[in-house]
């Protein structure tokens, strides 16, 4: 077995969560996955009992570093709804912009998942979309935000059909249009 097992299980949830963000669930294979990470099957075995297993933790060590990103897309701290939701869509229209962009790693395992509701990759997807929730709620509130959770959930609506919209058409203007309706629903605070 391997000598350094802390990095060899980070190379093999690092090789993993690349191709299923990639290729999707159904597409990879442990070989997909062994030969990414340049390891044997045996490994990734010894790491992990069954594929479920990988993706679960695969996407629960990418949840930190996303919510970690999320919190660099808040560079300080905002001094109204409006203008922290600008800068939230504006990291989000200049992310959806990057050659290559093909969406969010979470949203499509879920949707390729949506007839396996206890998959754990779909359990793992909908604890990151509440965390994100979460978290933006939390930024809301203190810039002012009367209802932050009611306008969190706006905003999370707005950034999923965001992301949707912008892969089904292949067009990154669908943020700047989000951008402005998050503002406007900030500073109206329906």
């Amino acid at each position: 077995m391997p000598r350094n097992t802390v990095a060899t299980r980070k190379r093999i949830l690092t090789a993993a969560y690349r191709l299923f963000y990639r290729r999707g669930y159904v597409r990879v294979t442990m070989d997909d996955i062994s030969a990414a990470a340049r390891i044997t099957k045996r490994s990734v075995y010894y790491h992990f009992k069954s594929k479920d297993d990988l993706v679960k933790a695969a996407l629960e060590d990418q949840q930190a570093h996303i919510l970690s990103l999320a919190q660099k897309w808040v560079s300080e701290p905002a001094t109204s709804p409006a203008m922290l939701l600008a800068e939230i869509f504006g990291e989000l229209r200049r992310w959806v912009a990057k050659p290559g962009w093909i969406g969010s790693g979470y949203t499509r395992l879920a949707m390729e998942l949506a007839d396996l509701p206890g998959h754990p990759a779909r359990k793992i997807g909908r604890q990151h979309k509440r965390a994100l929730e979460d978290w933006l709620t939390a930024q809301l509130a203190v810039a002012g935000a009367r209802n932050p959770e009611k306008l969190a959930r706006a905003t999370s609506l707005l950034m999923e059909g965001t992301m949707l919209l912008v892969l089904i058409h292949n067009d990154p203007n669908y943020a700047s249009t989000a951008q402005m309706a998050a503002i406007a629903l900030a500073e109206g605070e329906f």
